[in-house]
């Protein structure tokens, strides 16, 4: 287990890209690492990786029948995984880098692991150029809090250390994330909106946005 200090804010130093390097390799070696995102920590595996992604609900003690997130870097890469549509762009221009998650319909290529046999998938943007360079770096990786089911979220390093320890292999610290609070969680299917969660992005925003 290693704890790898990165200088938070836009610019990447050269310690700091070390550290990313670093974890990008235990990512593609099928280890799990902690990263920072502006909402909270989250625990990064590969998603096509399933012995990963595994570790990812031991790690938690999460139950295998709570899906996973997905985290890109940008439309491109959210491609990969999901199957946009018209709302979903939307969606994507109005808030994307940010905390915001869109469940929609998964792409072929996501196993049923990461869904619990779903065949939608959460998938986000995350607003923070470490969390960005990793994914660069990795391809779409795990985006789940860092911590033990149940308990709460990780807004500094130091609470994800103490839920997880040794389970995971590299932990990012770049201080307290800015948000502080989950991601707004949206659903998307046959042209209706759900908010399955209330976070930073308020209901009405969204609602503002798809009228458009």
């Amino acid at each position: 287990m290693k704890i790898l200090r990165c200088k938070s804010g836009n610019e990447l130093d050269e310690n700091t890209m070390s550290a990313i390097v670093h974890a990008a390799e235990d990512i593609a070696s099928g280890n799990l690492v902690v990263y920072p995102t502006e909402t909270v920590y989250g625990i990064g595996a590969d998603v096509f990786n399933q012995k990963a992604v595994k570790k990812v609900f031991m790690s938690k003690n999460r139950p295998f029948d709570m899906p996973l997130s997905v985290a890109v870097t940008d439309k491109k890469m959210m491609e990969q995984v999901a199957v946009l549509n018209e709302n979903a762009d939307k969606l994507i221009e109005a808030f994307l880098p940010g905390p915001l998650t869109i469940i929609i319909k998964k792409n072929a290529q996501i196993s049923d692991m990461v869904t619990s046999g779903s065949e939608k998938v959460g998938v986000r943007i995350p607003d923070n150029p470490i969390a960005l360079e990793l994914i660069r770096r990795c391809g779409p990786i795990v985006a789940t809090s860092a911590n033990t089911h149940s308990h709460p979220d990780s807004v500094v390093v130091d609470s994800a250390v103490k839920d997880l320890g040794d389970k995971v292999a590299t932990y990012l610290d770049s201080g307290e994330c800015t948000l502080g609070k989950p991601s707004t969680i949206v659903w998307l299917y046959k042209g209706e909106v759900e908010i399955v969660r209330q976070g930073a992005i308020s209901r009405e925003q969204i609602e503002e946005v798809l009228r458009c």
